[in-house]
């Protein structure tokens, strides 16, 4: 048979491939708005989808029923764009939720911050009146996307039924290119119920534009040249890594430039797992609390930041870099270089290929760097050894109520490298951050630093086990943080995921006060009710475990995650002195006087 056959058409010749097109052309599909949506993601492969139906997106919904995607019912909004946003960060791939117009896409504003300013992707659908009838008092109407519009990369309105496949696609194509971020599609209620005949050409979608990063760039060719040469001359250089490294799969150029070069690595708390926390060159976490990587800050003499935006717990405020260290700054957003902390040498790109493009331009220096920088190299696993000694009081405690570094030690020793750590935001973030150890490059431990919003803890789990359903994965979340998102434990139930839920039971919000300790001595409402959060889970039906005692940690620990058939709960007594409930001093509550700088 011929490669191509030739038919004719009136007076054209076409190939066989003319005439496919030209069939796909003359042919069409009959679709509602909200079926011509899930069209488009079920091209694009989307995971599990996260919401709470309304009548302007019923025909979604309905759509979503006969095409056998997932999709699971939560109980707030707010916590299932959270769950997205965990589920996103795990597998590469964008998030996808909805919500109903009003109350439904106005609870979402926090987790869009969230993932807006971490750089997680979503695609997150929103139900909106009839326009028939906007603005004559429509139940639940609100200025939606001017509120929302603040909280995302973009907001697009889907305003004629025939231009949904198009829009859809670049909804993906914004969420997953340059910076990643979430991306709000407004729906009106007769968009979603209209039909339109579509024509099926129509009804596709770039595969690049369905993972993040979409498209790649590289950083100029000069300005890695100039990067390199203030690298090479660097005798202590020192590589500063933020949640870039993650969103642009940056792990294995990271370790590669390291090695080759013989350069310690430090992490911010969404940065950690940039390389394992185990290898030797991994300093830990630098910024408002530290292991050794602040010391090595101050002896630098050439900082390279890496997908980091250098915010206040970085830059402990902005105080913990000498502005005359050369500081090379590789970042996506162009923007970004020189908003806080200025940059010598700006590498305007993505991670992966400046820090390729670095070890290329390098690479015939590295026996020569690998020897001048042996000392210097030697001393992180050294000065690691030294900072877990002194650790030792709370990493070892014995005391009751628990210590929380006691309970990041147990974690550390129970969890297998193929396991996930999700933290809520504050201090079950800066406790993880400072003291769990990852073990193998990667997302292993996962905080919603973007925004630091309390109530990540249960739903992040949820979602990241949902993307890694055979890896171990434990969240930990304060009791106030628990508290606010109590009704996803019913989710996760139906959900079938069998996360550990370590609920550090304080019976106060814990971070609030701690500084109230630190700053006055004195405390206003920073106490909660003593609760038994293990009899409150198995009321949900989940495995509730209370642990009072630090020497039944790990053995909780295995026995919640040994069961894979519901969400276990363990109920961790931990200390009632707000002295002891941070893992270090907090810089914001340090006396600072000028020339100084808190240690």
């Amino acid at each position: 048979m011929p490669a191509f056959i030739i038919t004719r058409f009136g007076d054209t010749q076409m190939t066989r491939q003319d005439a496919v097109r030209a069939d796909l052309a003359n042919s069409t599909r009959t679709l509602t708005g909200g079926e011509a949506i899930v069209e488009i993601l079920a091209l694009a492969d989307v995971g599990p989808m996260f919401g709470m139906g309304g009548f302007q997106l019923l025909p979604f919904y309905d759509a979503v029923r006969k095409k056998g995607l997932q999709h699971h019912l939560i109980n707030d909004e707010r916590t299932g764009c959270f769950a997205a946003d965990a589920w996103a960060r795990m597998t590469g791939k964008p998030g996808v939720c909805d919500a109903t117009l009003g109350p439904g896409a106005t609870n979402l504003v926090t987790s869009l911050v969230e993932s807006f300013n971490a750089g997680v992707p979503q695609v997150v659908f929103i139900g909106d009146t009839n326009r028939d009838h906007s603005w004559k008092n429509m139940t639940q109407e609100a200025r939606q996307l001017d509120i929302l519009r603040p909280a995302v990369k973009d907001v697009i309105r889907i305003e004629r039924s025939s231009r949904v496949p198009e829009l859809v696609r670049r909804a993906f194509a914004v969420a997953n290119s340059g910076r990643p971020g979430p991306v709000v599609v407004d729906v009106p209620e007769d968009v979603a119920h209209e039909t339109f005949d579509y024509p099926v050409d129509n009804l596709w979608i770039d595969p690049a534009t369905t993972r993040y990063p979409a498209y790649r760039s590289r950083p100029f060719a000069p300005d890695i040249e100039k990067a390199a040469g203030l690298i090479a001359r660097a005798k202590r250089p020192l590589l500063l890594v933020g949640g870039g490294i993650h969103l642009a799969g940056a792990h294995e150029a990271l370790q590669a430039l390291a090695e080759q070069q013989s350069i310690p690595v430090a992490h911010t708390l969404s940065g950690k797992g940039g390389i394992a926390c185990t290898h030797d060159l991994s300093a830990g976490l630098f910024g408002r609390y530290s292991r050794i990587a602040n010391d090595l800050i101050e002896t630098s003499d050439c900082l390279i930041v890496v997908g980091c935006k250098l915010g206040e717990i970085a830059t402990k405020r902005f105080q913990l870099f000498d502005p005359d260290v050369p500081l090379i700054h590789l970042e996506v957003l162009p923007e970004e270089v020189g908003r806080t902390t200025r940059a010598n040498v700006a590498l305007v790109g993505d991670a992966r290929c400046g820090l390729e493009d670095l070890a290329e331009a390098l690479r015939d220096e590295s026996k020569k760097a690998q020897s001048a920088r042996a000392n210097y190299a030697a001393e992180v696993p050294a000065r690691i050894a030294k900072w877990r000694k002194g650790a030792s009081e709370k990493l070892e405690s014995t005391e009751t109520p628990i210590n929380v570094g006691r309970m990041l030690n147990e974690l550390n020793t129970e969890l297998p490298a193929e396991s996930v750590l999700v933290a809520d935001g504050g201090f079950a973030a800066h406790w993880g951050g400072l003291l769990y150890d990852t073990k193998k490059a990667g997302r292993g431990f996962v905080a919603d630093r973007g925004f630091a919003s309390i109530g990540y803890g249960l739903p992040g789990a949820l979602g990241a086990q949902l993307a890694v359903p055979d890896q171990p994965v434990v969240g930990i979340t304060g009791d106030g943080g628990f508290n606010m998102v109590i009704g996803e434990l019913e989710t996760a139930r139906r959900a079938g995921t069998p996360f550990t839920l370590m609920i550090v039971n304080n019976a106060a919000s814990g971070y609030v006060k701690a500084l109230q300790h630190a700053m006055y001595g004195h405390y206003q409402s920073a106490d909660l009710i003593e609760m038994n959060y293990a009899e409150i889970a198995k009321d949900f039906g989940c495995q509730g475990i209370r642990v009072t005692d630090p020497e039944q940690l790990a053995p909780a620990i295995r026995t919640a995650n040994a069961e894979r058939s519901c969400t276990s709960v363990i109920d961790v007594v931990v200390t009632r002195d707000p002295a002891k409930m941070l893992p270090a001093a907090d810089s914001r509550t340090l006396k600072v006087t000028k020339g100084d700088r808190p240690v």
